[in-house]
């Protein structure tokens, strides 16, 4: 089991502990990142030098268990958000150790993934292209003189594969695999973000050009989920909206930052305040249960919370982003659970906070003991609150 960092958390004072009123976004977001690394953090097989998390806990800690490549690109994600909220702090002992550890998963994801960093899907890739060219800049921070080896091997066959994904066929867009019959918004978002990152303006532009042309649905301003490619040739709209595809639009349109991109911004801010919100104020955003979507409104929050730290946006644009984050991020917090598991499942004595996957119902409903609880959901609740823990005083 892999300890939780005992100085990267909060202070151990009775106002700073879990279930506490008072307490800052970043120790709300240090509890969150121990509780995660204490339930799912293990070794892969045990061997030294390997960082693999569990998809479930408690549950199996055999490796050929179920291979969740781009949970573990978010969790790689939560990793230098921690690393970046520690060094901020002056936490710089704290930061490095949480560096190690992304390193350690990174190299792990590459042993588990049968030697290689690629995979079949190019929304996945582009998941841990857009982590793995963070822990890279964060690596070049914290180590100038750290080998940058394993990130840019991780860069150059990432950024190669999802490149490929994008081809002129419907117009441009990502496919989301090698069958190459859906291009959707989950592929053609991350790339574009990932793109925008490096300057590949051209790139990054044709991508969101093509999402706003083919899938953004004029009435709701919203993007619906892709196109699929039907035996004949034909298409086929697949209408479902998912609070994620929302995030890397808007995420890849405020690292672009030229006028167009920042008043598509500022709408998209208001379309999803509006329709993908649960409470009346339209402070909470809704969720999508377990499983997969159990990330799904975490990524969301990660990009609104770029938004609100985005200066060229209009002061309004970024209040109602920093009003989604917050409002997101202290729902988690009101629902959470401080629980026991049970030693027999291996697990740590010590309470732990479980969050709920579901705002409307507090994880003392939702995540009932003896019921399994689920890295996805956990990692939504942890970013959300690192997203939360990012932003300026409000």
């Amino acid at each position: 089991m892999i300890e939780p960092a005992t100085s990267s958390g909060p202070d151990a004072s009775a106002d700073a502990r879990p279930g506490a009123d008072g307490a800052t976004w970043g120790e709300r977001a240090a509890y969150a990142a121990s509780s995660v690394a204490t339930l799912f953090g293990r070794r892969m097989l045990s061997i030294p030098g390997t960082f693999l998390p569990t998809v479930q806990a408690p549950g199996p800690r055999r490796w050929r268990g179920p291979w969740h490549y781009w949970w573990l690109a978010h969790f790689l994600d939560c990793l230098v958000d921690q690393a970046l909220r520690e060094h901020a702090a002056g936490q710089l002992t704290a930061a490095h150790r949480t560096a190690q550890t992304a390193h350690r998963l990174l190299r792990t994801i590459r042993l588990r993934n049968v030697a290689i960093f690629t995979n079949h899907y190019y929304d996945d890739m582009a998941w841990l292209l857009l982590a793995a060219h963070r822990l890279d800049r964060l690596t070049a921070t914290l180590s100038p003189t750290a080998s940058l080896a394993l990130t840019h091997s991780a860069g150059r066959a990432l950024r190669a594969a999802v490149t490929r994904g994008h081809t002129d066929d419907l117009g441009g867009g990502l496919y989301w695999n090698d069958h190459h019959d859906f291009k959707n918004v989950a592929a053609t978002g991350p790339a574009a973000l990932f793109f925008a990152r490096i300057g590949d303006r051209a790139r990054a532009r044709a991508l969101l050009g093509w999402l706003h042309d083919h899938l953004r649905d004029p009435a709701s301003g919203l993007f619906v989920d892709g196109l699929r490619i039907d035996h004949d040739g034909s298409t086929t709209l697949v209408p479902d909206v998912f609070t994620y595809n929302q995030g890397t639009v808007l995420g890849a349109l405020v690292t672009l930052g030229d006028p167009d991109s920042l008043t598509r911004a500022e709408t998209l801010i208001d379309a999803i305040a509006r329709q993908l919100t649960t409470d009346p104020g339209h402070r909470i955003l809704r969720t999508h249960g377990d499983g997969d979507g159990g990330l799904f409104t975490g990524i969301l929050v990660r990009y609104l919370a770029l938004a609100a730290r985005t200066p060229d946006l209009s002061p309004t644009a970024r209040a109602h982003a920093q009003a989604l984050v917050e409002g997101t991020a202290d729902a988690f917090w009101s629902g959470r659970q401080v629980r026991s598991f049970p030693r027999r499942f291996g697990m740590p004595s010590a309470p732990i906070t479980v969050f709920s996957p579901d705002l409307a119902v507090p994880a003392e409903l939702s995540q009932p003991d003896g019921i399994p609880v689920e890295l996805s959901t956990q990692l939504q609740a942890w970013m959300t609150l690192e997203a939360a823990a990012s932003l300026p005083p409000g």
